[in-house]
């Protein structure tokens, strides 16, 4: 199985400012996410990014990175300008491992790409895992989802899905059963696909929910989504998750 990681990177961050180059163990974050990735099974990882500075940072540690245009409104839109630097053909397959993730599993990577090449009919693949508190289910902030019997995406939401019929007369204090599914924010694309996503027209449950995702399933394609037994490591939105990532890596 061939296949490219791409780790975008945008320098601002509203909750976490120059968050890609925050240190983490003696090393910008961006870094230490390229080099977790590069423990799977991908032909190449490369970061996307935004401004120069990151360019500078990644290669000073022998990380690979394309820079491009700073006025991308969305993440899969730089990703499909980095598609077109780095020429690869449309039924190439890239898996999107988000810049904030420096805790990454590589198999969790693995597993998005090798679910993708076994699902021709879909252009994406992603990943959830099992919700076992009550708290995340309640949780906007943790993006739900639900599948059909071939595992793949139903719907996306903020909101706790599936809803069983007395869930109000518990309080949401236990979960259904089997248990709802957490949202992992991993993609697979085929680049073709990820070339064309960025031009699909915005739709009204994509703008209610502040979800991309809905766009794809909106507009008839299929979202191939790998089930992990194994909670991923977390990521790093604020400067409290940044204090938690320095203390887990040490």
């Amino acid at each position: 199985m061939s296949f490219t990681v791409l780790v975008p990177a945008r320098l601002q961050s509203t909750r976490l400012p120059r968050k890609p180059l925050a240190d983490i163990g003696g090393l910008p974050m961006i870094v230490r996410v390229a080099r977790r990735a590069a423990l799977s099974g991908a032909q190449q990882v490369v970061v996307a990014a935004d401004d120069a500075e990151i360019v500078a940072a990644c290669r000073a540690h022998d990380v690979a990175c394309v820079l491009t245009r700073t006025d991308h409104p969305t993440g899969s839109d730089r990703l499909a300008e980095a598609c077109t630097l780095l020429g690869l053909q449309p039924d190439e397959i890239v898996v999107n491992v988000q810049g904030d993730e420096p805790l990454i599993d590589p198999a969790l990577v693995d597993a998005c790409a090798a679910l993708l090449q076994s699902q021709p009919d879909c252009p994406m693949s992603t990943a959830a895992h099992a919700i076992d508190g009550a708290d995340e289910l309640r949780n906007p902030n943790v993006v739900k989802v639900v599948l059909d019997g071939a595992n793949r995406a139903l719907y996306f939401s903020r909101a706790p899905i599936p809803w069983w019929r007395d869930g109000y007369a518990s309080g949401i204090e236990t979960l259904s059963s089997p248990a709802p599914l957490r949202h992992i924010g991993l993609y697979g694309y085929r680049v073709g696909f990820l070339r064309d996503f960025p031009k699909l027209p915005p739709c009204p449950l994509e703008q209610t929910e502040s979800l991309e995702q809905l766009r794809v399933l909106w507009h008839g394609h299929r979202i191939a989504v790998h089930v992990s037994a194994v909670r991923p490591g977390p990521g790093v939105d604020t400067p409290e998750d940044l204090a938690r990532a320095r203390a887990l890596i040490g």
